[in-house]
């Protein structure tokens, strides 16, 4: 009998982990996520858990439950927005489910026996289809008195300059989001902003020109995220994540906007991986 399974529900995938009693990885497949469908979402996700076994279920999401409604918002999978995605997904399962934003699970992934363990706190931060990020403090999220405790992916960009501009539009309805200028997709819109032709993000951080935009904003917004929290790592997830030099030029760039003399907090790829977080929603149950 499997011990805990980790849902990873995606914009893009859907990646299903099933843990063994002891911890031990048994079970693992990652399927295409359905798009703007909600009942087919539901789903996909129900024909993952059946296929993974028996076992409590986590699931990172993008997004939240709203404290005040119990519905989801502020998914940039904006086809679960308002919709009762617990009840439903318990529903479909026949079994209770615990719900978290994903980057809280990826954070919780990597700071329990990742490239995180040991420190008091860390900031996870997603960078893929959408920007989020998650704290830990101590080993236990930090979701925050509204469930966006570190969703600094829809603060402004701090500091514009001119070759930011114009702000891009989000789809949260704001504009200039962190997350219009470093996701996956936002870097693709750069480098088609700045040379005429359209790239897939894959193919865009080959782009000298593009990189270099990406890292100093990257350094930007990490900065304000660092006066704030001040965290001993922050961990990177996301596609982004692969991108080896982002770890030494992005706290190279960083320094001038951190207010101290000197800075002490790690920059760091994940141990686990990319998609550490359906670790992070496999272990929901045992986190309090």
């Amino acid at each position: 009998m499997n011990g805990r399974i980790g849902i990873d529900l995606g914009g893009t995938k859907i990646e299903a982990l099933a843990l063994d009693r002891a911890g031990r990885e048994v079970f693992r497949k990652r399927i295409p996520a359905p798009r703007a469908d909600y009942a087919a979402t539901i789903s996909a996700v129900k024909s993952l858990v059946q296929e993974a076994g028996a076992g409590s279920v986590g699931i990172g999401m993008p997004g939240a439950i709203s404290p005040a409604t119990g519905l989801v918002k502020n998914s940039n999978s904006t086809w679960l927005n308002g919709k009762p995605l617990k009840e439903d997904l318990e529903k479909a399962l026949g079994r209770p489910v615990r719900l978290e934003n994903d980057a809280n699970c990826f954070a919780l992934s990597e700071a329990v026996d990742g490239a995180g363990k040991g420190a008091a706190v860390v900031f996870g931060v997603i960078l893929g289809t959408g920007v989020g990020g998650g704290i830990v403090v101590d080993g236990k999220i930090s979701r925050g008195a509204n469930a966006i405790g570190g969703e600094w992916g829809h603060n402004p960009l701090p500091a514009p300059t001119a070759a930011d501009l114009p702000h891009p539009d989000c789809y949260c309805g704001r504009k200039g989001c962190i997350e219009t200028y470093l996701s996956g997709p936002g870097l693709s819109r750069d480098y088609e902003q700045a040379t005429g032709k359209r790239l897939p993000p894959e193919k865009a951080v080959l782009d000298e020109e593009t990189m270099k935009r990406y890292e100093e904003r990257l350094a930007r917004s990490l900065a304000s995220v660092i006066n704030v929290l001040d965290p001993d790592v922050i961990v990177l997830g996301g596609g982004m994540s692969n991108v080896a030099r982002l770890y030494t030029q992005v706290p190279r760039l960083w320094t001038r906007q951190v207010f101290s003399d000197h800075v002490a907090t790690r920059l760091a790829p994940p141990v686990h991986g990319d998609s550490s977080g359906v670790r992070g929603a496999a272990w929901l149950w045992e986190e309090s």
